[in-house]
């Protein structure tokens, strides 16, 4: 057993030196925990009580239960597509990695800067927006326990943001061993969570709030304006943001054992079940839910989800589920130390190709903790700035919501398109699609696309200065810097930045050869060549068992 260990070891090790990169960081993950991981961030019930509120007044029951279904399939292949891309290159660097690796060299060096500004505003905002929707269900529990008394304002929601945007940045600033069992734990709690409500909820509910099965799963109520069937497309927000952040497994590749098979299913599997458990937890909404939505739209309580809980299980109860779902989502647990840990990693392999402002501070191993504890608390520090949108009103904190899908499907976007658009040497690892590929491919690029300009929408037609979309205004305005940074005269990153930067041996040269399936350096050197033979030994040890 400690031989295997050894050898699985030994064959990461190799694959990462193989992407240019030695191994610095402790690989104390399992295969269930890098599952974990992206699976406490998508979080099924906090998230979806989090943007319930998207899909209610966007086509009611129908979106609820089918947008999530057709949803669910296609957030499926982009998470196909994704995973046959880890498998053949697991790096925390990820999608800005792939998209260097397989662009033209006339394009990539912009292309991979534009993808890591865009994964990391991605990763950074959906901390963010977990957070915040994490301080909402604590006042929301607040309201309960008050009888819908209590009623709170945005510096106070920003207060409790923030003690929580801290205390993620304390827990994640563990060491790895402590971070890898902390997601046993948060699996463990989401699904009795998820079985709670699918099963409590039905037989808590009064008859009163009980929905017949032809309105539960036919009825479409549109209230915010927009023609029938677009109102269906923007109420998608609610299970695209639920589903979301599974690219974390990615960024743990580097802490993670057997990263090329388990990271590519850590992201498959966590779609999968977070898929099925989603529509079922879907499908106990709307049988519970009652007909008077715009009562649950504009709830005292601030939240349609515990507005829910509180028609079906009476004040007591509803705090009890509720108190679950906040101690799911924040405190020690969960969802936002997760994002925050995705965040984290992203960061700190952006930095260590230079790329990002600070980077020299930023790329820093913790002797203590042997984490990068220097870009845990600059994510965290970002996160707070992006709580400060609350002030500018509702609509500016709620861009922090579509942020995260959007900037993070740009970044999946252009390194899938890459792969089919450019002559390049893919050559796949132990997970693969075979001959559906390329379908599989198309149909995730499409869907983000698509969805990506549906989201620079307003929530509806007739909009004003305060109540317009502000997310192409935050995500526009990082991707107009990063782009201007990026050809800046002298100090631009078009003078200096090379794309990822090989660290394992100042031999190591130009990117581009394939070894077993991985992005390999040219070894120039015939000492790197004979300490790379022994490394493949191990590899193909591990591959044999």
């Amino acid at each position: 057993m400690n031989l295997q260990r050894n050898n699985v070891k030994l064959a990461d090790e190799a694959l990462l030196a193989n992407l240019g990169y030695k191994q610095e960081l402790k690989r104390a993950f399992t295969p269930f925990e890098v599952f974990g991981v992206a699976f406490s961030i998508i979080g099924l019930v906090p998230s979806i009580a989090s943007v319930l509120f998207n899909a209610i007044p966007n086509g009611g029951a129908v979106s609820v239960v089918w947008g999530w279904a057709i949803a669910s399939v296609l957030i499926l292949c982009i998470a196909m597509a994704l995973a046959e891309l880890a498998s053949a290159a697991p790096t925390s660097g990820g999608m800005y990695y792939w998209t260097y690796s397989l662009s033209s060299p006339r394009c990539r060096t912009l292309l991979c800067w534009i993808v890591g500004y865009a994964n990391t505003i991605g990763t950074i905002t959906a901390l963010a927006s977990v957070d915040w929707s994490c301080a909402i269900q604590i006042t929301a529990a607040v309201s309960m326990g008050t009888n819908r008394a209590y009623t709170t304002n945005n510096a106070q929601l920003y207060g409790i943001y923030a003690a929580i945007v801290l205390l993620h940045a304390f827990i994640v600033s563990l060491g790895t061993n402590i971070l890898a069992k902390l997601q046993i734990l948060y699996t463990v709690l989401n699904v009795c969570l998820c079985l709670a409500l699918i099963i409590g909820l039905p037989v808590a509910t009064p008859s009163e709030f009980r929905n017949e099965p032809s309105y539960a799963l036919g009825d479409f109520t549109n209230l915010n304006g927009w023609p029938s069937g677009f109102a269906f497309i923007m109420g998608l927000l609610y299970p695209m943001w639920t589903i979301g952040g599974y690219d974390s497994s990615v960024h743990m590749s580097e802490e993670a054992s057997n990263a090329a098979t388990a990271v590519p299913w850590a992201i498959v599997s966590s779609v999968s079940v977070a898929g099925i458990l989603g529509w079922a937890i879907s499908l106990s909404i709307v049988f519970c839910m009652g007909t008077d939505l715009e009562s649950l739209i504009n709830s005292p309580i601030g939240q349609p989800m515990a507005q829910i809980f509180f028609n079906s299980f009476g004040q007591k109860g509803a705090l009890v589920i509720w108190a679950m779902i906040v101690l799911v989502q924040c405190a020690q647990f969960m969802m936002g130390s997760s994002c925050l840990l995705a965040a984290s990693r992203q960061t700190f392999a952006f930095s260590r190709d230079g790329a990002l402002p600070l980077s020299r501070y930023l790329y820093r191993i913790n002797s203590f903790t042997k984490t990068p504890v220097n870009t845990v608390w600059f994510c965290a520090v970002i996160a707070l700035l992006l709580g400060s949108l609350a002030f500018a009103g509702t609509e500016a904190i709620n861009a922090i919501f579509t942020i995260p899908v959007t900037a993070l499907y740009i970044s999946y976007m252009i390194p899938i398109f890459a792969r089919f658009a450019f002559k390049n040497s893919f050559k796949h690892g132990p997970f693969h699609l075979g001959f559906m590929s390329f379908p599989v491919s198309m149909t995730a690029l499409s869907f983000m696309f698509f969805m990506d300009i549906v989201f620079f929408f307003p929530a509806t037609p007739q909009t004003t200065v305060n109540g317009m979309n502000y997310t192409v205004v935050v995500l526009g305005g990082v991707l107009f810097l990063a782009v201007t940074w990026y050809y800046l005269p002298v100090y631009g990153g078009v003078n200096w930045f090379k794309g990822p930067v090989a660290n394992t041996n100042p031999n190591i040269c130009e990117r581009g050869v394939q070894e077993n399936g991985v992005w390999a350096d040219v070894l120039v050197d015939s000492k790197e060549k004979e300490e790379k033979s022994q490394v493949q030994d191990a590899v193909n040890v591990v591959q044999d068992e």
